[in-house]
């Protein structure tokens, strides 16, 4: 299985959990086998400026099958959802710690990240079909 997380910089494992999804400059993507961490690659965002869709393809194509992450929108959320790709949110710390516990299923996560002042607009409107997490 391929993980992927949002990564404040280049330092893999190393690395802080970005906060918000499409804005950060790099993902950590890590293949775990046997709950073990086997690899990791580090890879810039290539889209600084995206269209919907766009990240969450690129990352299909890397053979993500989870993204880890502290915010993601409900749009991305859908586009990630509707590839199979699982969305865990509210997840904080550096990348390999975050990583290791979702492998051990103990990932504490902030439950109230979408109450921050950047992630407001990605908040789905009233009367819009309600997305969910995958846990």
């Amino acid at each position: 299985m391929k993980i992927a997380v949002p990564s404040a910089d280049d330092r893999g494992l190393d690395s802080e959990v970005g906060r918000h999804f499409g804005r950060v400059p790099y993902y950590t993507i890590v293949l775990v086998e046997d709950d073990a961490i086997k690899e990791v690659e580090v890879v810039r965002n290539p889209f600084s400026e995206h269209q919907p869709g766009q990240i969450p393809s690129f990352l299909r194509q890397k053979g993500v099958g989870v993204i880890i992450a502290y915010g993601v929108g409900w749009r991305a959320r859908e586009f990630f959802n509707s590839l199979g790709i699982s969305v865990i949110t509210g997840a904080y710390g550096k990348v390999g710690e975050v990583v290791e516990s979702y492998i051990r299923g103990s990932i504490r996560t902030d439950e109230s990240w979408e109450e921050g002042p950047e992630f407001h607009r990605h908040k789905m409107g009233e009367g819009s079909r309600k997305c969910r997490d995958i846990w």
